[in-house]
């Protein structure tokens, strides 16, 4: 799976987490629960098992979206692809582990006219998000240590 290079929006954003890699999956890919670290969402369901096909609805920052999971490799890859009005979002995360630690990279790609509205108001906007989500991953996984 890979992002569009071409979109107006591509960002890739990679952490180190002090955890081993299944701990960062097991947070990551418990789906039903990023409300509890991820403050912008305020629900998240996930319709069937955690496979490709597998469609997951969630609500943020007043928006209804969905999202078709692409790409399910554990404890390596998930990624997913989510249509709105505007907008083609395809995002990856891949860990990679290195010892204790993990390596976290998430890659995301907007294609669309609301992408090349945001990249002319907030050009940084992408590269922000994915920083903010990978740092409260961070805090969550070693939190649970």
């Amino acid at each position: 799976m890979k992002v569009d290079l071409n979109a107006p929006l591509v960002a890739r954003r990679e952490i180190f987490i002090d955890a081993p890699i299944e701990a960062v999956w097991r947070i990551l890919s418990d789906i039903p629960r990023w409300p509890a670290w991820q403050p912008d969402i305020t629900s998240m369901r996930l319709e069937g098992d955690l496979q490709p096909g597998a469609v997951f609805r969630w609500k943020a920052l007043g928006s209804t979206l969905s999202a078709q999971l692409q790409a399910v490799e554990p404890p390596r890859q998930i990624g997913w692809i989510s249509h709105t009005a505007g907008m083609k979002s395809t995002h990856i995360y891949m860990l990679e582990a290195h010892g204790a630690r993990t390596r976290v990279v998430t890659e995301e790609s907007l294609a669309g006219w609301v992408p090349r509205v945001h990249k002319a108001l907030t050009p940084h906007f992408l590269e922000d998000l994915l920083q903010s989500s990978l740092e409260r991953l961070k805090q969550q996984v070693e939190r649970g240590q």
